[in-house]
């Protein structure tokens, strides 16, 4: 069965990279880097999923949402694509762990389908793999096995 793509931003800690080339290894699933320019000003022709991480510190005055994923979500068949979020965070932000991730599923209307904390474990990346393979099975399982 085909696989949703990840589209995901990684900022230079490459923590969110990591964990998405784990996950393409884990099972081959693609993973777009919203870094590229060129997929970042591109327009995702199906359904996807988008990982994310937060940076917001404590601090209000400033976005969470990394600019990349901003540029990305501007399309709107872009956005009416996206089917789930994945979010990275840090504890140490506190409260505003994840705020990234739960902010767009609030105001999109989609699920934050899973978390973990920085470049996340190896048990992260099976869990995240398995869920991720739900929504294979619910957004192109009924459309028709390709």
């Amino acid at each position: 069965m085909t696989q949703l793509p990840v589209y995901y931003y990684s900022s230079t800690s490459n923590l969110i990279r990591r964990f998405a080339g784990r996950l393409h290894a884990h099972d081959g699933r693609p993973v777009l880097d919203l870094s590229d320019r060129a997929v970042r000003t591109g327009e995702a022709s199906e359904a996807w999923v988008l990982l994310t991480p937060s940076y917001k510190a404590g601090n209000d005055a400033h976005a969470t949402l990394p600019a990349a994923v901003r540029a990305f979500l501007r399309a709107p068949a872009t956005r009416r694509r996206l089917v789930g979020i994945i979010g990275s965070g840090n504890r140490n932000f506190g409260d505003h762990y994840q705020a990234a991730a739960r902010e767009l599923a609030r105001v999109s209307g989609r699920p934050v389908i899973f978390e973990f904390e920085l470049a996340g474990t190896p048990e992260d990346v099976v869990e995240c793999a398995r869920v991720l393979a739900a929504f294979d099975e619910r957004f192109i399982g009924r459309a028709g096995r390709k």
